[in-house]
C-alpha cells in the first residue's frame, strides 16, 4: 500500500503530519468520539438514532510565553466537544458532509485554531464503517464569530381572514416600518386536508396544507417570500426579506420538536418563535393557544397594529 492510500486511511493525525507546512505548529486530537444521533438523507434513517464517531485533528499556534498551566491560554478538548454538540443540536441532519462542515467551521472560529481535520462515521449502517473526511484551514482573516449569531426577528401570526383582508399590505408597510426582521406564519388553509389515518403520514399533510397558504399569503404580497430552511431564513433576516415560513422541514428535523400539532398554528408558530428567539409574537385574527412558548400579543382584524 502506498503512502497516500495509507493516509487516506490513517488517523487524522498521521495526515496532519504528512501535509504539515514548514512553520511548527501544536495539534490537539479527540479520537473515538461516540454519539447517538438521528442523521441521515433516508426514510428508514428517520425516527432512529445510530452511532456517529468523529476524529478531529486541530493545528494551532504555539503560545508565546509560558503557559503557566493556565487553561485559559490554550484551546480546549472541550472546544471541540463542544463544537460537535452545537451543530448536533442544531437542527436534524440528512449529510455528513453537511456536519463535517459546520464542526470545522466552528472549530476555526477559536482565534488559536490554524487548520482542523474532521472525520465523521456512520457505524450502524453496514458491515464497516461509512464517513468523510474533510480538512479546513483560515484563510488569513480573522474568523467571524457573528456568523453563527442570528438576529431576534419579529413573529407574526395571519389567520386565514388576516390573509384575505384588504388591509395585508397596509399591516406589511407598517410592520417593515419598524425594526428588526420580519417573519409571517400562517396555518392551514380552510379546506379539509386528506385524512390518512396515520399518524406520522397525517402529520406531513397537515404540515404541507399550511405551506399551501404560506404560498397562497406570498401571492398576496410579492415582498413575501416562502422559506422552508435555516440557511434561508438567516440569509433573509440578515438582508431584510420578508419570509413566510413553511414549516415541514424545520419541524421534522428539528432535534428537539414542537409538543404542539399542525392543527394548533398559533402554538406552533409560538414554538418556532422561540426557536429563532423572537421576543415576542404578535397574533392578527387568531385565537391564543394556552401556555405559549413566548410571550403573545392579540390583535383583532379590525385593531390598530401597534
Amino acid at each position: 500500500m502506498n503512502s497516500d492510500i495509507r493516509l487516506a486511511f490513517a488517523h487524522p493525525t498521521e495526515r496532519a503530519e504528512a501535509t504539515a507546512e514548514d512553520r511548527p505548529l501544536d495539534r490537539i486530537s479527540l479520537r473515538d468520539h461516540l454519539v447517538d444521533v438521528e442523521i441521515g438523507a433516508f426514510q428508514a434513517e428517520r425516527g432512529r438514532t445510530q452511532r456517529i464517531r468523529f476524529n478531529v485533528v486541530v493545528e494551532v499556534q504555539p503560545l508565546t510565553g509560558p503557559i503557566d498551566d493556565d487553561v485559559d491560554r490554550i484551546l480546549s478538548y472541550d472546544r471541540v466537544t463542544e463544537a460537535i454538540a452545537a451543530e448536533l443540536s442544531e437542527e436534524r441532519l440528512n449529510l455528513l458532509e453537511t456536519l463535517a462542515e459546520r464542526v470545522a467551521e466552528r472549530i476555526l472560529l477559536e482565534p488559536q485554531a490554524v487548520r482542523v481535520f474532521v472525520r465523521v462515521e456512520k457505524l450502524d449502517r453496514g458491515p464497516g464503517a461509512l464517513g468523510v473526511e474533510i480538512v479546513r484551514a483560515q484563510d488569513g482573516h480573522a474568523p467571524d464569530a457573528t456568523a453563527f449569531e442570528r438576529p431576534h426577528p419579529r413573529l407574526v401570526y395571519l389567520s386565514n381572514a388576516a390573509i384575505a383582508s384588504e388591509h395585508l399590505s397596509g399591516w406589511i408597510d407598517q410592520l417593515t416600518g419598524t425594526s428588526g426582521p420580519l417573519i409571517l406564519c400562517v396555518g392551514a388553509p380552510e379546506t379539509a386536508a386528506p385524512q390518512t389515518g396515520h399518524r406520522m403520514t397525517q402529520r406531513r399533510i397537515d404540515l404541507l396544507s399550511i405551506e399551501q397558504n404560506a404560498w397562497v399569503l406570498a401571492a398576496r404580497d410579492p415582498r413575501c417570500v416562502v422559506v422552508s430552511t435555516r440557511t434561508e431564513l438567516d440569509w433573509a433576516m440578515k438582508n431584510g426579506q420578508i419570509s413566510v415560513w413553511a414549516p415541514s422541514k424545520i419541524v421534522l428535523d428539528a432535534v428537539d420538536g414542537p409538543s404542539a400539532q399542525p392543527g394548533d398554528a398559533v402554538a406552533l408558530a409560538a414554538w418556532f418563535a422561540r426557536t429563532f428567539e423572537a421576543e415576542e409574537m404578535l397574533v392578527i385574527g387568531g385565537e391564543l393557544p394556552v401556555n405559549p412558548d413566548v410571550p403573545l400579543r392579540q390583535c383583532k382584524i379590525d385593531q390598530e397594529l401597534l
